[in-house]
Order: C-alpha cells, then sequence, then structure tokens
C-alpha cells in the first residue's frame, strides 16, 4: 500500500514581488557622462593655469556631476537581471539587456534568469514497505521572480537544492519501490511518468516561496540498497518464474481441453472418465515439463 503523497506544502506569501524599474537607455548618458567629466579636466586646467579659484571650484562640482551620471550606468548581460534597491528599499528589477541607466545611489544585484540544473547526491531512503532503497534525482529550474529570490530567502540556489532533496525523500517514503501484488497501486519502478508527476508538483510547492519556475524534474538513479539488493533480485525472479509458469500451465490447460473437444467432435476415440483423466495428466505433464519427455509406445490395448 502507497502513502499518499499530495501533501500541500504551506509557505509563507511573498512579502515583495517583482516589478519593472525605471531605467534609460545607458549610452546617451555615458556621451553626457563623457562631456562633463572632459569639460571638468578643461576647466580645472584652465583655472589652474590662470589661476581663477572660481573657475577651478566649477569644474571640480561638473566632474563630479559627471561622475555621478556615470556611476549609475550598468551594464545588463542577457540572461541576468539586475535587482535594484534604493536605502535599503526594493526599487524594481532591469530585465532589459544592454547598457541602462538607472539612480546612482542604488544597489544593483545581478541574477541569473537562465535555466539551470540540480542533480541531488544518492540518497539513501525507506520506500513505504519499509525497503531500503538509493534514489536520486534530476531538477531543471529558472528564476521566475527576482525579487522573491533575494528577499524572501537567504540563498535561492541552497534553498532549491535542500527542497529538491526533500520532496525527494518525501516521495520515496510515499511509494513502494515495487507493486508484487494486482491492486494497481503506483511504484517508483513502474509508475515513472505518474511519480516523476507528482515529484515535480511538490518540488514546484516547495521553491516557489522563492520565485523559482520548476521546469521538469526526473528520477536519474533508482536501486535498492545493496544490502538487500540480492535478495529483492531473486525475489523478483522467482516472482518472474510463477509469472511464466502461470502462462504456461492457462496454455497448456487451453490445448487439453481442446485436444479433447476435438476427439469427442470428431469420434476419434471413446474415452471414458478414467482414461480422460489419465489423458490429461500426460498432456499437462508433456506440455508443463520443463525437460523433453520420453515417449513411451503402447503396442496393448488402451487399458493396458
Amino acid at each position: 500500500m502507497s502513502v499518499d503523497a499530495d501533501v500541500m506544502v504551506e509557505m509563507p506569501k511573498p512579502k515583495v514581488t517583482e516589478r519593472e524599474a525605471w531605467d534609460l537607455n545607458g549610452w546617451p548618458m555615458a556621451a553626457l557622462a563623457f562631456v562633463l567629466i572632459t569639460l571638468g579636466v578643461v576647466l580645472f586646467v584652465a583655472g589652474i593655469a590662470n589661476t581663477q579659484e572660481a573657475l577651478v571650484i566649477v569644474s571640480i562640482l561638473i566632474s563630479m556631476v559627471g561622475g555621478l551620471v556615470a556611476g549609475g550606468l550598468t551594464p545588463v548581460s542577457p540572461g541576468k537581471a539586475r535587482v535594484l534597491q534604493i536605502l535599503g528599499r526594493y526599487a524594481g528589477t532591469i530585465r532589459t539587456d544592454g547598457l541602462r541607466w538607472v539612480n546612482p545611489i542604488s544597489t544593483r544585484k545581478q541574477i541569473s534568469t537562465r535555466i539551470r540544473n540540480h542533480e541531488t547526491a544518492v540518497a539513501k531512503v525507506n520506500d513505504a514497505d519499509g525497503n531500503p532503497i538509493e534514489i536520486a534525482a534530476v531538477v531543471v529550474w529558472q528564476v521566475e521572480d527576482t525579487a522573491q529570490a533575494s528577499f524572501e530567502v537567504d540563498d535561492f540556489v541552497e534553498f532549491v537544492a535542500i527542497q529538491t532533496e526533500t520532496a525527494v525523500r518525501h516521495t520515496a517514503n510515499s511509494y513502494p519501490y515495487d507493486v508484487h501484488t494486482d491492486d494497481g497501486g503506483l511504484s517508483l519502478r513502474d509508475s515513472t511518468d505518474e511519480i516523476t508527476e507528482k515529484l515535480s508538483a511538490e518540488i514546484a510547492a516547495r521553491v516557489q516561496a522563492a520565485g523559482v519556475h520548476v521546469i521538469e524534474s526526473r528520477i536519474t538513479h533508482l536501486a535498492y540498497a545493496p544490502e538487500i539488493a540480492q535478495a529483492m533480485l531473486r525475489r523478483q525472479q522467482a516472482g518472474a518464474v510463477v509469472a511464466a509458469r502461470q502462462r504456461i500451465v492457462e496454455g497448456a490447460v487451453g490445448m487439453v481441453e481442446l485436444a479433447l473437444d476435438r476427439l469427442s467432435e470428431h469420434q476419434v476415440v471413446e474415452l471414458d472418465e478414467e482414461r480422460k483423466a489419465t489423458m490429461v495428466s500426460n498432456l499437462l505433464v508433456v506440455l508443463c515439463g520443463d525437460r523433453d519427455a520420453q515417449p513411451v509406445v503402447n503396442t496393448g490395448t488402451l487399458y493396458q
């Protein structure tokens, strides 16, 4: 019997969500910064040469303004985003790639929005039947909300790793490795698609608070633990032998029925119940035996 794994993971509601930040095209602002700094240098040299203190002060102020303008220049690479903070408050996110210009006093944290893979280490856990198994999985994910990834958790990469491992362990504990009855229950080995879907849903629920979108997850390693692997292999082999014998017996019984029906239908020979039982016994031995039957030629009557 499997344990219901559809457990709702309740995470705190996010206090901040992503919004677009105010920014400008950085190239005109870069040109303005260059002009101001160049002008400040020229005026400073002229003020020193002519010993004009006012001109020197003006040149310094112009250079400072140029430096302030240059300080707002922010390059954004494709697949990256910039999370802006002004005096400790979230000011928005820049996703437009290229050279952008923002408030110079803002802090700009870079976050990758590219697709990532995380593969868990092989973990030894007990399945729903209590058997020790080894399991590992890989999850494909991407940052969807940069604000949540920055402010809702300390380290969203580590958060995804820990929550993925927790979901994998919980899934392994909720289902048996293999189903040994015909009750139609799910198992880790035989119900790969269903288990993968449930695993993806649980991981997505666990990492949603970090602004992470789960694209796909797959179980990459699944096996019995070494200490019981041989015993479980023998049990699987025994089950396969029993299933094969069952099919052989079903086929043999059908062939015996067909033979008796044909003999009776065409009136080839008249057999009483005792002779029919003997014939059935002989046919079943021949059809179900694992060795070739040794024929015996009867030169007497049917009853000798």
